[in-house]
């Protein structure tokens, strides 16, 4: 064979080779390589929501529009994988996410098209197998009850205090947490819940209930972590919180006002264990309740402006 021929061969095959891939393509359906971030929008949007719904931490609509839902969705999953939690898919959080979930991209797209509002996009399974457990007790430490304020008298190392009996009590801790700001960390915050779900918990209840008794903060706190640990409910404080026409606070931008001190105390009272609601899931003010389902809510008590319910 001649150096010509062989040449020509060579051309032939790669040819061939080139019309076999066009004819079968590799199917595609990853992220491109853009970072994506809040206030993106488009394709790979939806499938960072999509995503990230399938593993059970995107509750919202799947729309294409990188909102705080989203943000706040993708810094838990970031918190949980050990990524670097700043709210932003690199190459690093988006690898690890197709790693973990699937994508249907002409599923889901025929459903946004067809005007779908689906907030739930499979995968519990594999969701189950793939998810860390941010609950796990550390040990062998079985859970302890939920106390009230007034059993803890003799435990003056217990920050499950009743603000209205025990102003000397919130203000050690006061002091506790503004210490522990500088470190980022908590006073007594139990396995499972991040500086970002404080942080997040105390705008809430900043947004929401900022007028109400010390109490009440609590209380509107207590709530957030009661449907956190109910089935019904998303099973993340972001999740919860961000849930569509869940709380006032989120829908007309109060969420995102600076929180004070008092409502941050209110927020860890909470997590160390004061429920002032008697394991309330819903509350409302009746004063401006327009809801006729709420008010057929089983009433458990009333504190300041708000009336908490089962």
């Amino acid at each position: 064979m001649t150096f010509r021929k062989y040449i020509l061969l060579v051309i032939i095959c790669l040819f061939a080779i080139g019309l076999q891939e066009t004819s079968n393509p590799k199917e595609v359906d990853a992220f491109t390589n853009q970072i994506i971030q809040r206030g993106s929008v488009g394709d790979d949007v939806i499938e960072l929501q999509a995503r990230l719904q399938y593993i059970g931490y995107y509750k919202g609509k799947i729309d294409g529009v990188f909102g705080w839902g989203t943000y706040w969705a993708l810094r838990n999953f970031q918190k949980d994988y050990g990524l670097t939690i700043d709210g932003l898919a690199g190459l690093k959080t988006r690898q690890k996410l197709v790693n973990v979930s699937k994508f249907d991209g002409k599923w889901v797209h025929t459903q946004i098209a067809k005007g779908n509002d689906f907030t739930y996009y499979g995968g519990t399974d594999l969701a189950k197998q793939t998810k860390p457990n941010r609950n796990a007790p550390k040990g062998n430490t079985a859970p302890q009850p939920k106390q009230q304020p007034n059993q803890n008298t003799q435990n003056t190392n217990n920050n499950n205090t009743n603000a209205t009996n025990n102003t000397a009590t919130n203000t050690n801790n006061a002091n506790q947490n503004t210490a522990n700001t500088t470190n980022n960390t908590a006073v007594n915050v139990p396995q499972g819940f991040s500086q970002n779900d404080i942080n997040l918990m105390a705008n809430a209840v900043y947004g929401e209930a900022r007028g109400e008794p010390y109490e009440g903060q609590v209380a509107v706190a207590a709530v957030i972590l009661n449907r956190v640990e109910s089935p019904t409910f998303p099973n993340t404080v972001a999740g919860v919180i961000f849930e569509p026409r869940a709380f006032t606070a989120v829908a007309d931008g109060q969420i995102w006002l600076t929180p004070n001190d008092k409502a941050r105390e209110a927020v860890l009272d909470a997590i160390n264990g004061w429920d002032p609601t008697g394991e309330a899931i819903y509350y409302f003010n009746p004063d401006t309740a327009t809801s006729s389902w709420i008010w057929g809510r089983p009433q458990i008590k009333r504190i300041g402006k708000h009336i908490f319910c089962k």
